[in-house]
């Protein structure tokens, strides 16, 4: 009876690690479907969150009954993180098509370096000096990205740039979210942020013409996959991970996200790594840890970070 007792606890204890490892996997391919779908940013984030969206309203729809009905005053936050999302998605998912899997995750990966900035300039937060020397090694790491591929091709650092964009809008809706999730739970704060950010996305392809239709199966395939695999699984297994992982740990965890793309992207896509790439992407690693764990070891309760385009 002891034995069972000791395996049912280790089990529980390991299941947060192997959750979060298989969030890191999951968000990991987020790249890898884009390339494969082959289609516009703003089509590929509308399929890829609106497929996530409608899997989870069963759930939401369940949960929302034994809750009850949502109060107005609360739905700001999520709208405003559904439409910070759906420019992220945007951007990021046209970014991979212009640069390479590796370069556009590692670069859409720094939102929380632009967050830390904004609580600075904004909520005038005191930052350690931990912080800057992650900014200067996060920045000095993308400019070293950056340059060698406006070297190699101009295309490329374009590519660079939407994805650098699209971490600020990820950065956006982490400052949405660190408010609105003191007022709603995980689960309606997620759905309802999925819903605004679909809605968004297919205002967005509309008003830009952009065919929603008439696709290869192929990237239909990719639109699913990214669905289930990245949004749905990636998104659910870091949220259980929060739940019983301090948030202290989870957060540079995630930095394996852009590792596994890199990887990933090597038998998958075929895209071989530079070296200017593996010294620019090593200090951009470094800087964003060095940002999570200045901010975490000051706020250690007040912000919670949910990583990955």
């Amino acid at each position: 009876m002891a034995s069972l007792t000791i395996t049912t606890s280790s089990r529980k204890k390991l299941l947060p690690y192997l959750a979060l490892a298989t969030g890191i996997l999951a968000l990991g391919f987020s790249a890898i479907f884009v390339r494969w779908a082959n289609a516009p940013g703003p089509v590929m984030g509308f399929y890829r969150i609106g497929l996530s969206t409608l899997i989870l309203a069963p759930a939401f729809v369940h949960h929302r009954r034994s809750r009850g009905p949502l109060p107005r005053a609360v739905l700001l936050f999520p709208i405003l993180g559904g439409i910070m999302t759906a420019f992220d998605h945007a951007l990021w998912n046209t970014s991979v098509n212009f640069t390479s899997a590796a370069n556009a995750t590692l670069l859409g990966n720094t939102a929380p370096l632009w967050v830390a900035l904004a609580a600075w300039l904004i909520w005038h937060e005191r930052l350690a000096a931990r912080f800057w020397s992650g900014l200067a090694l996060t920045l000095g790491g993308a400019t070293t990205v950056l340059s060698s591929d406006f070297l190699r091709h101009p295309t490329l650092g374009i590519g660079d740039l939407l994805a650098i964009a699209a971490g600020l809008f990820y950065a956006g809706y982490f400052l949405v979210t660190q408010r609105g999730r003191a007022l709603l739970d995980t689960l309606s704060y997620i759905w309802l942020v999925g819903l605004t950010a679909s809605l968004s996305l297919l205002g967005i392809s509309l008003s830009l013409r952009l065919p929603l239709t008439g696709y290869s199966s192929q990237t239909y395939l990719a639109f699913l996959g990214a669905a289930i695999v990245a949004q749905t699984l990636g998104y659910l297994s870091v949220g259980y991970a929060l739940g019983h992982l301090p948030a202290s740990l989870v957060a540079p965890t995630m930095i394996g996200q852009p590792v596994t793309t890199a990887l990933l992207a090597i038998p998958l896509l075929g895209e071989p790594l530079h070296t200017s790439q593996l010294l620019g992407g090593l200090a951009v690693l470094v800087g964003i840890y060095l940002v999570h764990t200045s901010r975490e070891k000051k706020n250690k309760n007040n912000t919670e970070y949910i990583n990955g385009s």
